[in-house]
């Protein structure tokens, strides 16, 4: 805090006595004491760095100079010397006690206060095994450092990458391996389904060519003229119940399969008619016959003649008309069932 006190008058300066003067005191003015006045307020006084300090700017000068050496080369320069006022050089530290800096300093000094490095500071950033190698030049350790690091790194790079561009490839071939093997599965089931297909179609036709050989078209020499379900109004049901296969008068009617004549007689519409069951209970109806050439319980086989072609009851025209009923009575497709028996109409 600034004081507030008023400034002492400044005596009056001094001058040579005169007359008047007699009697009175003199004293001499001097101006360092409390006769100036004082700094009002508040005011900074520099403080004034000593030598406690010095041992810092040193240690940092050093490294400078180790840091400089280390990128200049100066091998052929003889050993530097450091020289100190003693003023100056009885207050700082010793010098092997500064950290990174003592193990570069020899242990002698002379009496002027000189301290001379034992080796050049551009050997200062060596390490032993570059030392070992032969490396004098801290520039030159320093640059190798570098390039040895730059081409690590380089080499580290281009092994990252050799390995994503290995594993790219490892990924895109194992895709295509297992596209090529799912194409393969698929083309050897598709395969594997046709041969079974082609073994279902051959042993089917065996079957049939086998089966076909005991049964028998009922007749001969004709032509298809009305087929089982069609409309009409000729017929009472309001369809066509049977196949008709028209022949000339007097064709042969044969048997479909061996079995026995369960009727064989009129049957009004239908005119002669005879019914031949088979060992399965299946019906075949051959009607519009001009004739009949067995009885009822008679046993005929495969082929044998059982009438003739006609054209009695409710026809237009000489034909057989040919029905199919299951064991139930129901009425099935002639075609279809000639066909199942492999027959070829």
């Amino acid at each position: 805090m600034a004081s507030n006190q008023p400034a002492p008058e400044a005596p009056a300066p001094f001058r040579p006595a005169g007359p008047g003067d007699q009697g009175r005191t003199w004293e001499e003015w001097n101006p360092t004491e409390e006769s100036i006045r004082p700094v009002r307020g508040k005011h900074r006084v520099a403080k004034q760095r000593g030598l406690a300090r010095s041992s810092t700017v040193l240690g940092v000068g050093v490294i400078a100079a180790v840091g400089a050496g280390g990128m200049a080369t100066a091998q052929s320069k003889p050993p530097v010397s450091i020289s100190l006022p003693d003023s100056i050089a009885d207050n700082l530290p010793d010098a092997k006690s500064l950290p990174g800096v003592g193990a570069y300093l020899s242990g002698d000094t002379d009496q002027g206060g000189t301290v001379t490095a034992s080796s050049p500071l551009t050997t200062a950033g060596i390490t032993a095994a570059e030392a070992e190698q032969g490396t004098t030049d801290a520039g030159e350790a320093l640059r190798a450092r570098i390039l040895q690091q730059a081409e690590q790194q380089q080499a580290g790079a281009e092994a990252e990458a050799k390995a994503t561009q290995e594993k790219a490839a490892a990924e895109e071939a194992a895709a295509q391996a297992a596209e090529q093997q799912s194409d393969a599965e698929a083309k050897a089931a598709a395969k594997k389904k046709a041969d079974e297909e082609a073994a279902k179609k051959k042993a089917e036709a065996e079957r049939l060519a086998k089966l076909a050989l005991s049964f028998a078209l009922p007749t001969s020499s004709y032509t298809i003229t009305s087929t089982y379900g069609q409309a009409g109004s000729m017929w009472s049901s309001g369809y066509h119940t049977g196949l008709d296969f028209a022949a000339p008068t007097g064709t042969p009617v044969k048997a479909v399969h061996s079995g026995t004549v369960k009727s064989a007689g009129w049957s009004g519409s239908y005119g002669y008619r005879t019914v031949l069951e088979l060992d399965d209970g299946t019906e075949i109806w051959y009607c519009h016959q001009s004739s009949m050439d067995v009885t009822a319980g008679q046993k005929v086989s495969t082929g044998d003649t059982i009438g003739r072609v006609g054209a009695t009851g409710n026809v237009t025209g000489p034909h057989l008309h040919l029905e199919v009923h299951t064991a139930d009575g129901s009425g099935i497709d002639p075609m279809n069932w000639l066909r199942s028996k492999g027959l070829s109409i």
